[in-house]
């Protein structure tokens, strides 16, 4: 068995010949040299660059949850606008994210479009596996930015049900309080009094007493008018969370129905083409049946032509 035998220094010096040969000064021919052990990094393509960059903002947004997670959540670190301020902006990074993988979806697309030849089948330069590569990123990131969004709407709902705790109405047990009766109080005092005021008492207990009743009636009515507007505002509260809940939802079925739109519409163009080679199929086996008609034709002529002559 031969033996093999490393014939690097052989093409190293080769190269350096054929520099000095081009005219390559030192400096060249060190740097040429040089390449052969420092391999330089490979440039990205911009498909490589923007995935990377949507997955640094996807860590930030991440981060930034992590960092104002208690300032969101307790309910006495933070004032109400400040989380709101902090929900915004956790919205704007979640919406730049999201367009930022739209972005990338919309690239696949355009190179899969752009991929297909004749009869819309794929190209000599169509790399398959390059496009499921690309898929797969775009995936991955989706699931990323869709796992972080969900622990933001575990965040919000936590603060939703503490907004709606404290806007409960506190059930205070109701305190029985025994009046006087305002009669016997007056039988009793009626010793100490003259027989001129005697008469003037029941005129006074009537009129304490319906004020009494008015006064009673309508802090009942205050009381029903508060536990009304406390419902109230806590409804308001939780239609607040359902309408924000299906307004995500909603948007995230747009964006189904978008792209079930798109693949309609690219089933068509490819319906119209298929019928067009169709019809050009059908066109071209009429012509080769003439053809072949006229070829039997010519050819029984040309037999019957020999025999006769025969």
């Amino acid at each position: 068995m031969s033996r093999f035998r490393d014939r690097t220094e052989d093409f190293k010096d080769s190269v350096r010949k054929s520099a000095v040969s081009i005219g390559y000064n030192e400096s060249k021919v060190a740097s040429t040299m040089a390449s052969f052990i420092i391999h330089k990094p490979k440039e990205r393509s911009p498909f490589t660059k923007a995935a990377f960059k949507t997955l640094d903002s996807i860590k930030e947004l991440e981060l930034f949850m992590l960092k104002h997670r208690k300032d969101y959540v307790d309910l006495h670190r933070t004032t109400e606008q400040e989380k709101d301020s902090i929900e915004q902006e956790i919205t704007a990074f979640i919406k730049a994210c999201k367009e930022q993988i739209d972005i990338l979806k919309n690239s696949i697309r355009n190179e899969e479009a752009n991929s297909k030849g004749w009869l819309g089948l794929p190209a000599d330069n169509f790399n398959a596996d390059t496009i499921a590569h690309k898929h797969g990123v775009v995936l991955i990131l989706s699931e990323k930015l869709h796992s972080v969004t969900a622990q933001f709407d575990q965040l919000r709902a936590t603060r939703f049900q503490d907004i709606i705790n404290r806007a409960m109405p506190r059930r205070k047990p109701k305190r029985i309080i025994k009046e006087a009766n305002p009669i016997n109080t007056t039988l009793a005092n009626s010793e100490s009094t003259e027989p001129g005021e005697i008469q003037a008492q029941p005129r006074r207990v009537q009129q304490q007493q319906l004020l009494d009743d008015e006064t009673q009636a309508l802090q009942v009515e205050l009381s029903n008018l508060l536990d009304g507007a406390r419902q109230t505002e806590t409804k308001m509260v939780e239609m607040s969370a359902l309408n924000h809940l299906m307004a995500t939802h909603v948007l995230q079925q747009a964006q189904q129905i978008e792209f079930l739109y798109d693949q309609a519409v690219e089933a068509t163009k490819n319906v119209e083409l298929g019928n067009k080679e169709l019809s050009q199929a059908i066109q071209r086996n009429s012509s080769s049946r003439t053809f072949l008609l006229l070829f039997f034709f010519v050819l029984t002529f040309s037999v019957l032509f020999l025999d006769w002559y025969s």
